[in-house]
C-alpha cells in the first residue's frame, strides 16, 4: 500500500459520505435537479478522473498524474454533461417508441416489466451513443497526450496523426465489442431501474469503472504497439 492509495480511497470515502449523510444528500439532489449540467460536469470530472488515475496505478504500479490532467478533467466533465442528457433522451425515446408500437410494450408492471424496459433503454443508449462518446474520449485523450497537455501543441496536431496514434483497432475490439455487451449494458440496466433522480448519480459512480476501462485499454494498446 502506498500513500497515494490512502489519498485516493479517502477522496472516494468523502464523496460517498457526502452522498450518504441525509442533510448533504438532500443538498446534492436539489443541486442536481436545479443545475443538471453543472452537477454532471462535477460528478464526471471528479469521479471519472479518479478512475483514470486508478488505471495508471494498476498498469504502472504507481500513482502518476497524466499529461494535461486539467484538460482531461474538462473533457470528462463535458462528457458527463452529454451522458446526463442521453439518460433522459433515451429513457423518453424508448417509452415513446413503446407508446407508438415501435417497440413491444412492457408497461404491465412488476419486476419483469421494469427489468425489460431498463434493458431496452440501456441497450439502445450503449449501442448508439456509447461507441460515439467513448471514441471521442479516446481521440481527445490521445490528442492531449501527444501534445504534452500544451494548448499550443494541441493546435498544431494533425487529426490524421492523432487517429493513427489512438489505436482505434484496440478500441473497437476491446472497448466496443467486449465492454459494452458484457459490462455496460447490464450495468446501465440496473441504473435505469433506479428512480430518475438517482440515475445520473449511479452513472457518475460507474464513471470510475469507465475511467479504468478506457485508461487501461489505451495504455495496454500503447504497450502492445511498443
Amino acid at each position: 500500500m502506498k500513500k497515494g492509495d490512502f489519498i485516493w480511497g479517502a477522496v472516494l470515502a468523502c464523496a460517498a459520505a457526502f452522498l450518504l449523510v441525509p442533510v448533504t444528500h438532500q443538498v446534492f439532489l436539489s443541486a442536481s435537479a436545479d443545475h443538471p449540467y453543472g452537477m454532471a460536469f462535477l460528478k464526471f470530472g471528479i469521479l471519472a478522473s479518479m478512475g483514470e488515475l486508478l488505471s495508471i496505478r494498476i498498469v504502472s504500479g504507481d500513482w502518476k498524474k497524466p499529461k494535461g490532467f486539467l484538460w482531461r478533467v474538462i473533457v470528462w466533465g463535458i462528457l458527463g454533461m452529454a451522458i446526463s442528457l442521453m439518460i433522459v433522451l433515451f429513457d423518453a425515446g424508448v417509452h415513446g417508441a413503446m407508446a407508438k408500437g415501435y417497440l413491444p410494450s412492457l408497461s404491465g408492471g412488476g419486476m419483469a416489466s421494469a427489468l425489460g424496459t431498463a434493458f431496452l433503454i440501456s441497450a439502445f443508449m450503449n449501442l448508439i451513443f456509447g461507441p460515439t462518446f467513448m471514441g471521442f474520449h479516446r481521440i481527445t485523450d490521445t490528442w492531449i497526450e501527444m501534445s504534452n497537455g500544451s494548448l499550443t501543441e494541441m493546435r498544431g496536431q494533425k487529426l490524421s496523426d492523432v487517429l493513427d496514434a489512438a489505436d482505434l483497432n484496440g478500441f473497437v475490439s476491446f472497448v466496443v465489442c467486449k465492454t459494452i455487451p458484457i459490462f455496460w449494458i447490464p450495468a446501465h440496466t440496473i441504473t435505469f431501474m433506479l428512480d430518475p433522480e438517482y440515475r445520473v448519480l449511479a452513472a457518475a459512480m460507474l464513471s470510475i469503472c469507465l475511467g479504468v476501462i478506457l485508461g487501461f485499454s489505451k495504455r495496454k494498446g500503447q504497450k502492445n504497439s511498443k
